[in-house]
């Protein structure tokens, strides 16, 4: 019998087989929304009617006769940061608060062709800057499994909504950690894809290479599925990669015995973490190794990743939003002001010493992933932290003094160019979520989803693999 918790691809196939309509399948989330999403505050701008309406037209297409798309008749949220016609999309911000957009971006066209039923926005903080969900338009987003705690972000409406029951599967975006580390703290599944997997349109800069979109989902597979829905080629992004969507949509799990994999706390002292998530990864090197992987401590040298990623960033931040700060500085949060601020003084040979830099890290990383299938580390070097702080002043004693620090464990990827997943791997003493951050070479995400499913059975935490559900009703 489908419920809440049922996996997407459990959902799908049983509205597809007229066991379940869609008309149902969006009642039983309607109602769950109506439950648990006043506590957690993951869904915005839910639209009933429009929902109601679309899944109306996917059971009149099921009973047609014709082909279905994957999604046909699934629930789903879309981040508050991308376009959907007609809905309101406010970026978490008050300066874009009463904004309506005016068409589909790619990957809503993309969702809506498979025929998901959209039914919200998710949560985000202002304008998608930084990994706690809280904003000044619709406020914070707490945890499933702790509600005085974090969910993370950016995409963490996305993530706490998923934990909740109220979607069968969501989207998001990734700069430094925002696909990754909400699904690290709300128990579920994120991937950062190679850039060019996942193509964005319309996009002010075809060639930045910083920020990518991507998919959430309660369990690898569901993520797969809808990793073949959002991926391939589109003419009109001529960077996107020409590999079809298809090809990931549903990898089977391989081996573990013989797997090389690579495991590192924290890339040879290149930042602080938290005890208990530093136990939660040496536990998973142990059970790999377990079930037969080759298990060694190794890590790529990454010395210019600090530099490379935060210039990149301050620069972006700058350029796209430069302008909302010089307009309306006192609807813009203090943290992304200064990192607006610190985007201008570069100068153009900042910029290509970054991307050179980017470069250098991309070829690092080639040549360390020639001795090794994975590296297993951690995904964020927190566990969820307390809602009312913007983010963690200090790990383990050590200063945390930006909103970015304690986040070097995402963004320190993002700058190599490889694809990365946060999979479940267990919970802390205090019963709160932890995720493993498993990253393997540019352009290998079959492979690296087949690692993250065989290490989901392995592991067992995840909502999706029977692991903990939160106590929220």
């Amino acid at each position: 019998m489908i419920d809440v918790y049922s996996s997407a691809r459990e959902m799908a196939a049983a509205v597809a087989r007229r066991e379940v309509s869609a008309r149902e399948l969006l009642t039983l989330h309607l109602d769950r929304i109506a439950r648990v999403n006043g506590t957690v505050n993951a869904l915005v701008s839910i639209d009933v009617d429009r929902a109601h309406a679309q899944a109306a037209a996917a059971d009149d297409l099921t009973s047609s006769g014709a082909e279905l798309g994957a999604l046909h008749g699934l629930p789903y949220a879309v981040k508050d940061t991308h376009h959907v016609a007609g809905w309101r999309t406010t970026f978490g911000s008050p300066v874009m608060a009463d904004h309506v957009s005016a068409y589909d971006e790619l990957v809503v066209e993309r969702v809506r062709a498979a025929g998901a039923v959209v039914v919200a926005k998710s949560n985000t903080p202002e304008f998608a800057a930084g990994s706690h969900t809280f904003n000044p338009v619709f406020g914070t987003t707490v945890n499933p499994y702790d509600t005085g705690r974090s969910a993370g972000g950016s995409s963490g409406g996305a993530a706490a909504a998923l934990a909740s029951g109220m979607v069968a599967l969501a989207d998001g975006s990734d700069m430094g950690g925002s696909l990754r580390n909400p699904a690290s703290f709300c128990n579920v599944v994120g991937l950062r894809p190679t850039w060019g997997r996942v193509p964005t349109w319309p996009t002010w800069n075809l060639w930045e290479t910083v920020s990518v979109q991507g998919p959430l989902a309660r369990d690898v597979g569901d993520l797969a599925m809808l990793l073949g829905v959002l991926a391939g080629p589109d003419p009109r992004v001529p960077t996107a990669d020409s590999t079809p969507g298809a090809v990931f949509a549903d990898p089977a799990p391989v081996g573990l015995r013989g797997l090389r994999v690579a495991l590192s706390v924290d890339l040879g002292g290149a930042f602080e973490v938290d005890r208990s998530v530093a136990d939660v990864v040496r536990a998973a090197g142990v059970d790999l190794a377990g079930a037969g992987a080759q298990v060694e401590e190794a890590w790529p040298e990454l010395p210019d990743a600090e530099a490379t990623f935060r210039t990149l960033r301050a620069w972006l931040m700058d350029y796209t939003l430069g302008a909302v700060l010089d307009r309306r500085p006192d609807d813009v949060k203090e943290s992304l002001a200064d990192n607006i601020r610190a985007g201008r003084p570069l100068t153009g040979r900042d910029v290509a010493e970054a991307y050179a830099g980017r470069s250098a890290l991309a070829e690092q990383a080639r040549r360390f992933f020639a001795a090794f299938d994975v590296l297993a580390m951690p995904v964020s070097q927190v566990p969820p932290f307390p809602a009312d702080q913007e983010y963690p002043t200090a790990i383990n004693g050590r200063p945390q003094d930006t909103y970015l620090d304690w986040m070097r464990s995402a963004y320190l990827i993002t700058v190599t160019g490889c694809p990365a997943i946060s999979v479940p791997a267990g919970f802390t003493p205090e019963g709160l979520p932890v995720g493993l951050q498993l990253v393997g070479p540019a352009g290998s995400e079959r492979r690296l989803l087949a690692i993250a499913r065989a290490y989901e059975e392995l592991s067992g935490a995840g909502i999706g693999v029977g692991g903990p559900r939160p106590a929220i009703r």
